[in-house]
């Protein structure tokens, strides 16, 4: 964010009500801080007996071997145990796990009872296939409950998910099954996105030529166009669970605690792709214990994560946190403006949503068709907020909080990364809030903003944010290349034994974190470091500017210049006016050095599976330059 912005925004209060501290899971953050700063092991000791374990842990943490920490040494779990079979056998059995919507308008419900049964035919499904403990299955899917399934079935017979987005690239999908070794390839026929078949399969009979270690192919039956069935390797779904194998009773495997749970390819990688592994004891008890503190989840509620099961999110804060938890969930598979701006609203009015969490470029996309569509319908429903995915600029957090939180809902603003396997800066509802700041680490989690050298910078200046001891969630290493996780972790600060986030950060006088951006998103023009964010929040705090991307171009007499790409709010009409206009507007906001050199109007700007902007390509587009691997652009 601009200087001015930051400086307004850091002594800018919102307060929760008395009722919400009243009612909060956590009201008092800083004693439950405190109890963990005290003793680490015995705080997250205490979390992890929320669970159900086939076996107690006879060690918290083991750091003998660090980096490669180890979480509830000799405890055994499974996460599926967790997430379904407990709970069937409570009053929840027929309370509904999942409310399901298709962008056509189709609908869905399945209550614990349903979904442990449909989980359970699937695991025999897929044991009948071959997949044993520690195998790899690759799932490539749509937003429908059967990646559900898929990934809890993996879980219950201890196989090892990857799931890939279901928006990549015959190539990326490629890599990530050669990665993997999966034998076993669980994917749709198609999804509907915007009006529009996503033509899955097909992409899929691609990838498998391409990697043609996959044997076995299993097709759910989803837009019903036609498509390619090769005799031998793929199956219908329906098919499948509809014989004798689909027995709905299956045996849930006894795992280790730091047995892996899924592999999941992080995004914006321009090499070989990068598996992040998580493990089922650290992972279920992390997920698990903050959307517990930081939504708050109580059973009447309907959370609704509206992200991709294809992502972290997806895995932590719609399939496993939600399940273990015991929550309803919502899920919808489709485009958030189809047919009309106002289907994310109408989807909180019908099913009475009452949690929200989404991306900060979902809000700035909504905001700019205006009020009017939120304020046709009935959101009095919701009563906490969310953002993920990267930082949220102020102007889009007042938007989110007046428009559709009413001003009554508190917005859980939260930092973390596929690697940490759950949120590390994040506020509470019981927590005073800040338009645009992360808030403050969350229990057990110790982290700071430092420089080059690990020194610790002065209040409101740029740094490094790095994490400075191990927590339950964390990756436990790359999968297949051991060497890479150390060396691109832990390597910079190793004397110091942290870990390093790749973000730039601020801490300001209150202790608040506001994360910056990727340290590799900095321009540097005539000498002087800008933040990308910096600069596209200048621009995005004009009237006429609902989202932008800045990169850096080469320059004979500055180095380097910036160029600018704007998507302009609805009914705003380009013009070189308006560029000159915004060009004076961030001369005022930030400086004469971040004015850009160019400026261009857009309609829509490269992003990943989570919502970031890969500045790399847009670098690329600029300079007549090749693109690189582009297998994790969204569109």
């Amino acid at each position: 964010m601009t200087e001015q912005t930051f400086n307004s925004a850091t002594s800018e209060w919102y307060y929760p009500s008395d009722d919400v501290v009243k009612h909060a899971r956590v009201p008092d953050y800083e004693a439950m801080y405190a109890e963990a700063e005290r003793d680490l092991e015995a705080f997250w000791g205490k979390m992890a007996s929320n669970l159900d374990w086939y076996a107690p842990w006879q060690k918290v943490l083991d750091q003998s071997q660090a980096p490669f920490y180890k979480w509830f040494v000799g405890g055994k779990i499974n996460i599926a145990a967790n997430a379904l079979d407990r709970h069937v056998k409570t009053w929840r059995k027929n309370k509904l796990a999942l409310i399901w919507e298709g962008e056509p308008g189709d609908k869905v419900t399945l209550s614990y009872w349903r979904l442990w049964k449909e989980t359970n035919k699937f695991a025999n499904v897929l044991r009948s296939m071959g997949v044993r403990k520690g195998d790899r299955v690759t799932i490539y899917m749509g937003r429908i409950p059967e990646i559900m399934i898929a990934m809890l079935a993996c879980a219950k017979i201890g196989a090892v998910h990857s799931v890939v987005y279901g928006g990549f690239s015959e190539q990326a999908l490629a890599d990530r099954i050669e990665d993997a070794q999966s034998k076993v390839l669980v994917t749709a026929d198609g999804a509907w996105l915007r009006g529009n078949i996503v033509r899955l399969k097909d992409t899929v009979d691609e990838a498998v030529r391409r990697s043609p270690v996959v044997e076995t192919v299993i097709v759910v039956k989803r837009t019903g166009h036609d498509v390619t069935m090769e005799q031998g390797r793929d199956y219908w779904y329906h098919d499948l669970m509809g014989l004798p194998i689909a027995s709905p009773n299956c045996e849930t495997e006894v795992m280790d605690a730091e047995d892996p749970l899924f592999i999941l390819y992080t995004s914006g990688t321009t090499g070989k792709p990068k598996g992040v592994l998580h493990t089922h004891g650290g992972y279920s008890v992390y997920t698990s214990t903050t959307l517990s503190c930081v939504f708050d989840i109580k059973d009447e509620d309907r959370y609704w994560c509206a992200a991709d099961p294809g992502w972290i999110t997806g895995h932590s804060y719609i399939v496993y946190a939600p399940l273990i938890l015991g929550a309803t969930s919502v899920l919808y598979e489709g485009a958030p403006n189809h047919p009309y701006p106002d289907r994310w609203w109408r989807i909180v009015e019908d099913y009475g949503v009452s949690i929200l969490y989404t991306a900060p470029t979902a809000i700035r996309g909504l905001m700019r068709f205006g009020d009017n569509w939120p304020n046709r319908r009935d959101l009095s429903s919701l009563r906490l907020l969310g953002t993920v995915g990267e930082p949220i600029n102020p102007e889009a957090w007042r938007w989110y909080n007046k428009v559709i939180g009413k001003e009554t809902c508190p917005i859980m603003d939260t930092w973390w990364q596929t690697e940490t396997g759950g949120f590390m800066i994040t506020p509470m509802p019981s927590v005073p809030l800040k338009p645009g700041s992360a808030t403050r680490p969350f229990p057990g989690i110790k982290v700071d903003v430092v420089d080059e050298h690990g020194n610790p910078v002065p209040t409101g200046e740029d740094g490094v944010l790095v994490i400075q001891q191990p927590w339950p969630g964390m990756l436990r290493t790359v999968y297949g290349d051991p060497d890479r996780y150390v060396s691109q972790y832990w390597s910079t600060y190793d004397k110091q034994g942290w870990y390093l986030t790749g973000d730039t950060a601020r801490k300001d006088e209150d202790g608040y974190i506001w994360i910056i951006g990727r340290n590799d998103d900095v321009i540097k023009v005539s000498g002087y470091r800008l933040g990308t964010a910096e600069v596209e929040s200048g621009l995005v705090s004009h009237p006429t500017v609902a989202e932008s991307a800045v990169i850096a171009i080469p320059d004979e007499v500055r180095g380097n210049v910036i160029y600018a790409y704007c998507i302009l709010r609805t009914g705003v009409e380009r013009s070189e006016e308006l560029k000159d206009a915004l060009k004076d507007h961030i001369r005022h906001e930030i400086g004469p050095i971040a004015v850009p050199a160019k400026i261009e109007f857009v309609d829509a700007l490269p992003k990943t599976r989570s919502g970031k902007i890969m500045r790399r390509v847009l670098r690329a587009r600029a300079q007549g330059l090749p693109e690189g691997d582009t297998s994790t652009l969204e569109e």
